[in-house]
């Protein structure tokens, strides 16, 4: 059987869409009712990292497992790799990030990231590390503003980012999960451009056919925009992240996405392109 966790998150539903038929699969989330699309023969599991029962129920019978965790600084993988390991699941497969290679690299989510991988390493379980760059999917968070105003806020807009389609990681962590010839490997997962966001801009307001303005935001402005979202620890994480992209860091481009599938990783226009209602008036 194959577990799918965070399977109504960013990835995982990609990942479920993309999953052949043939494997039986189970799902795992906090809410089993949010899990929508997907065959009637996938079992849905509910629960929370913290509760060891659910954990038990979610890896009993499981041979192969995309783990996704998300609370940050939390010790849900340790929590996770050890249900996992006492129930004799083979394989584990991790959504991380690229920003584990980078050495100068040392804020809160990075580590935490670091942490899981290490656990992954020293568990006795085959494993397999997806390491994304920043995801396209990220500028859906330009959407109200572009809708209503025409207009992209962002901090650094000169800064460039490699950023990946999430669904191009999804069709990687298919294959991974699906195929042998995989246990440990790590592999960093770029679109076939670094883009700026003043660059992503021009690009969507071209698709869109209107004049989008882009509207640098100042470090005090983007704080206090992601200080409504996220905890103090996890905003210091993301404005020294914007700081490394700003130097240079996020912008290399890696070709695994077609080594592994095949094909070229799909650009910010394509994605873009495939999105276009969320940003129409």
């Amino acid at each position: 059987m194959l577990l799918v966790t965070g399977a109504t998150g960013t990835v995982g539903r990609e990942v479920m869409r993309r999953l052949p038929a043939g494997p039986r699969v189970r799902v795992w989330v906090r809410d089993p009712s949010r899990v929508a699309g997907v065959p009637a023969a996938v079992e849905r599991v509910g629960g929370d990292y913290g509760d060891p029962q659910a954990l038990a129920r979610a890896v009993a019978g499981v041979r192969t497992v995309f783990l996704v965790t998300t609370r940050v600084g939390g010790d849900d993988d340790a929590r996770f790799v050890a249900a996992a390991r006492a129930a004799g699941v083979r394989r584990l497969v991790k959504l991380s990030a690229a920003a584990v290679l980078d050495r100068q690299a040392d804020d809160l989510i990075t580590r935490w990231q670091r942490e899981g991988e290490e656990l992954l390493r020293a568990s006795g379980m085959e494993w397999t590390l997806l390491r994304p760059r920043a995801f396209m999917s990220n500028s859906l968070a330009w959407a109200a503003s572009v809708r209503s105003e025409r207009t992209v806020r962002a901090l650094y807009g000169g800064s460039a980012n490699a950023c990946v389609d999430p669904g191009d990681v999804a069709e990687v962590a298919v294959r991974v999960l699906t195929e042998e010839g995989h246990a440990g490997s790590a592999y960093t997962l770029t679109g076939p451009q670094a883009l700026t966001a003043v660059e992503q801009t021009r690009q969507l307001g071209q698709l869109l056919g209107v004049r989008l303005r882009f509207e640098e935001l100042s470090r005090d402005e983007a704080c206090a925009g992601l200080a409504r979202r996220y905890p103090a620890r996890v905003v210091e994480a993301l404005l020294e992240s914007a700081e490394r992209q700003r130097a240079g860091a996020k912008a290399q481009v890696d070709d695994t996405v077609r080594v592994l599938t095949g094909r070229r990783a799909r650009p910010f226009r394509e994605w873009a392109g495939n999105h276009l209602d969320v940003f129409t008036p």
